[in-house]
């Protein structure tokens, strides 16, 4: 039951900060518990880095898209459109990845 910073986003993702103060269980001196509570917490602006990276992935996603309507209005690159859309379908997994991730630590507090 040792105390530390946290830090939130208004997405509801956190992280922990700096150790702030020791709990009476723990006796050695610069050791912790290892059960950690909120000492205080200070809101981040921005995104967290998970949000961000999903909207990299998706202005990716947006432009490969656009690619594809671009290649198919000018023709013959079938092959090109074929792996452009295999690279749209991985994105898209990684971004639903990332979502759980995001969901599972908002869960975790």
């Amino acid at each position: 039951m040792c105390y530390f910073e946290q830090t939130r986003w208004n997405c509801g993702y956190w992280k922990w900060g700096t150790f702030r103060q020791q709990c009476e269980k723990e006796y050695r001196t610069g050791e912790t518990c290892g059960l950690k509570l909120v000492y205080s917490w200070q809101p981040a602006q921005g995104p967290c880095k998970i949000c961000e990276q999903k909207c990299k992935k998706e202005r990716r996603i947006d432009k490969m898209l656009n690619d594809i309507q671009r290649w198919q209005r000018e023709g013959n690159r079938r092959a090109t459109i074929e792996k452009t859309m295999r690279d749209v379908n991985d994105i898209q997994l990684q971004i639903n990845e990332l979502l759980a991730s995001h969901v599972e630590r908002e869960r975790t507090l």
